[in-house]
């Protein structure tokens, strides 16, 4: 029996799936899942017709990165489970340094890989936690990282079952970030792999710098915040982002950048402000699993 499921979540993705299927067919032997998030260009034919045969899930409605993710959880059996984008391709090799590194650390949850981008820059090796609670990628690190982007990388199902999976409401984006902070606050740690690598066309399902991509981004990062960190800096980062929307339109020199439109700013904290008596439940519920407290992963990791 293999001990990866491989999950692939797929939303239009008839121009990049298959090289992902084709290098996942080289790697060590593994289930393969592929989530279609109600494709409606091909990729399901695709899909179908591709010689490895992956198992397909497909859902009636597109439930973005997130969703799809948690759509796929309660069929994976295998002891690892794997996330990979649809646009990324892993080198041989991939899979195996994945699972090595996590059989040989038993208190690590997670293990991320080296994503390169097109033109062979590294575009991640990692996530770390910025001082105001930022997900951001890693350019370099050593073997031990805050979180793992969410792109390529593998979990032990078993500890993910116990944090409470994955945030499916996020849509997508900051799933990973959220992902990490649980495992951290249930003790585990998590790796970066640098030999694990994986060619990524970032931004071939999605269009980062697009409204969508900037509401998403910015709404869960507070929510992340308000279910995970310590309430002091949660509260704190909530109120800089609206006071820093109040003052927009008086400011001068404001940066022409898609987080910075008042209008988008205004949507993501009604979002939040709609969303927060179920967060506040979440928060509740993910201290009660916790083994370590919120400040000590902040203290630990948010600057670093």
């Amino acid at each position: 029996m293999p001990s990866t499921t491989v999950v692939v979540v797929t939303w239009r993705g008839r121009e990049h799936i298959t090289a992902c299927l084709d290098a996942l067919a080289r790697q060590r032997p593994h289930r393969t899942l592929v989530v279609d998030n109600a494709s409606d260009d091909g990729t399901a034919a695709l899909v179908a017709a591709h010689p490895s045969r992956p198992e397909v899930l497909r859902l009636p409605v597109n439930r973005g990165y997130a969703g799809g993710l948690a759509a796929a959880l309660p069929l994976v059996g295998t002891r690892y489970v794997a996330w990979l984008n649809d646009d990324a391709t892993p080198d041989d090799g991939w899979l195996a340094a994945l699972e090595d590194a996590l059989d040989a650390t038993p208190d690590a949850a997670a293990a991320t890989a080296s994503m390169v981008l097109p033109d062979g820059s590294t575009q991640s090796v990692g996530v770390r936690l910025t001082a105001d609670g930022h997900g951001a990628d890693l350019l370099l690190a050593g073997r031990e990282v805050f979180g793992f982007c969410g792109g390529a990388a593998l979990l032990r199902k078993d500890a993910l079952d116990h944090v409470g999976g994955v945030p499916a409401a996020f849509f997508c984006y900051y799933e990973d970030t959220d992902t990490a902070w649980r495992l951290r606050l249930a003790g585990h740690r998590v790796l970066s792999v640098g030999p694990a690598r994986v060619r990524h066309r970032h931004g071939a399902s999605t269009n980062p710098g697009s409204r969508r991509f900037h509401r998403w981004n910015e709404r869960n990062r507070l929510l992340t915040l308000l279910r995970c960190a310590p309430l002091a800096a949660a509260a704190r980062e909530v109120a800089r982002f609206a006071a820093i929307t109040a003052l927009l339109p008086v400011r001068r020199n404001v940066p022409d950048a898609g987080n910075f439109r008042v209008p988008l700013r205004l949507q993501v904290l009604l979002e939040v402000l709609a969303r927060l008596p179920v967060t506040v439940i979440q928060r509740w519920r993910i201290g009660r699993r916790a083994t370590v407290d919120r400040r000590v992963v902040w203290r630990e990791w948010a600057g670093r």
